[in-house]
Formats: C-alpha cells, sequence, structure tokens
C-alpha cells in the first residue's frame, strides 16, 4: 500500500524543511494536528503547501529544549499535509499524515527562515508497508493499555480500538501517552513493529506499576 504515491525512499525528497517540536512524534499513516503561529513556521507551511504538501518533523535533542536553535535528535518522520485551515488571528491548523521515518544527516543553509535538511529514509524503508504485527501479543498490549488509561482517567473507545490493525494501536497510543520526549523518542527509532510494541508495553507497565505503588497505603 503507497502513502499519497510516494512508494519507496527514493520517492521523497532528500531537501526537508524541518518543524522541531520537544514531545511530539509521528508514524507513518498517522496523524497529527498542529497549530502553526511562529511567521518561521507559517512560512514553511506556505512553501509546504505550494509544493509537495511535506514537512519533517522532528524532536529537539534531549534537553535542549527551549534553545533558540536546538540540536536535533537523530532521527524524525516526514508527514504530508492533508488538512488545512486558517483561523482570524492568522494562525494555520494543519494535519499531518505520516508517510515515512528518517535519518538527519546534515543541515543545510536553504535560504529560508526555517532549518533544512538533507535527510535519508532508507533505514527505514519497511515504512512504506503496513505491518501485520503478527508477532506480537496484542490481548497483553491491550491489557496494558486498559490499565495505563484507567489510571490515568483517560476516555478511550475500546470498541475502535479493537477493531484497528495492531499497527496502528501501537503507533497511536506511542504518539498520544505523555511520556517523556526522550522515550517518545526511543519509541520512533524502534525500528520495527515488534521492537517498538516491546518497549511500550516496558513504558506501560512502569508507570502502571509506579501508580499503583503510590497508591498502596502506608505500612
Amino acid at each position: 500500500m503507497s502513502t499519497f504515491g510516494f512508494r519507496k525512499p527514493e520517492d521523497l525528497p532528500q531537501t526537508l524543511a524541518l518543524f522541531p517540536l520537544d514531545g511530539v512524534i509521528l508514524f507513518p499513516r498517522s496523524v497529527i494536528s498542529l497549530n502553526v503561529f511562529e511567521p518561521r513556521y507559517l512560512n514553511m507551511v506556505d512553501d509546504a503547501l505550494g509544493g509537495e504538501r511535506l514537512i519533517g518533523i522532528i524532536q529537539p535533542a534531549t534537553g535542549e529544549d527551549g534553545e533558540p536553535t536546538p540540536h536535533l535528535a537523530d532521527v524524525g518522520s516526514v508527514g504530508r499535509i492533508t488538512g488545512f485551515n486558517e483561523t482570524d488571528d492568522g494562525r494555520y491548523l494543519i494535519t499531518l499524515t505520516g508517510i515515512c521515518r528518517f535519518d538527519l544527516e546534515q543541515e543545510i543553509e536553504g535560504g529560508t527562515p526555517y532549518r533544512q535538511a538533507l535527510v535519508n529514509y532508507q533505514p527505514f524503508a519497511g515504512d512504506f508497508r503496513q505491518a501485520s504485527g503478527a508477532g506480537i501479543d496484542r490481548p497483553a498490549l491491550m491489557k496494558s493499555l486498559k490499565t495505563y488509561a484507567q489510571l490515568h482517567g483517560f476516555q478511550v473507545d475500546w470498541s475502535a480500538v479493537d477493531g484497528a490493525p495492531t499497527e496502528t494501536v501501537i503507533n497511536v497510543a506511542a504518539q498520544l501517552c505523555p511520556f517523556d520526549a526522550a522515550a517518545k523518542q526511543a519509541l520512533l527509532e524502534s525500528v520495527s513493529i515488534e521492537e517498538r510494541a516491546q518497549a511500550l508495553v516496558a513504558l506501560l507497565e512502569w508507570d502502571n506499576a509506579a501508580d499503583d505503588q503510590n497508591k498502596r497505603p502506608l505500612q
């Protein structure tokens, strides 16, 4: 299955506009919604809309959030603008749908107010095909997710989750669960869906155990 006609790494541009966002990751076939208001990123969206509508989402390197020009993580994701609205006060509300992850190779001077880089999609060529997740213990994954949601008071449409592909369940949970930036980056850099599922369950179980411990009465 291709995404917007992109079937392999060579179909994507080697030079990519970058949108650094702490705590935000994007997986293939998943979506994120963004509120864009800084002038340089409004410019970036304008340029993307005039071309192939592609933007690279990448986190600042751990510990550098808030720096004027932070170093960036080694891995990000390219997404395509699939939804766009402009507000009365000049903000852009956009939806990005993920296509493929990339290795950040080298930032370049592109003559734009936003950052650009040369990227390499080859290590993540498998992103162009939906993973079956056949080797994943889905009942154990669902149990961990339901416990986590209950402990944190999240409202979830479990009937929709039960009907979703395993890849979708894992990737959406990885994006939405409020893990710290380093944990999210580790999930993003897990090459296979099986590795990501294992890492996700470990994070969920650690959090569930910590919450359970905190709620126990002192002896």
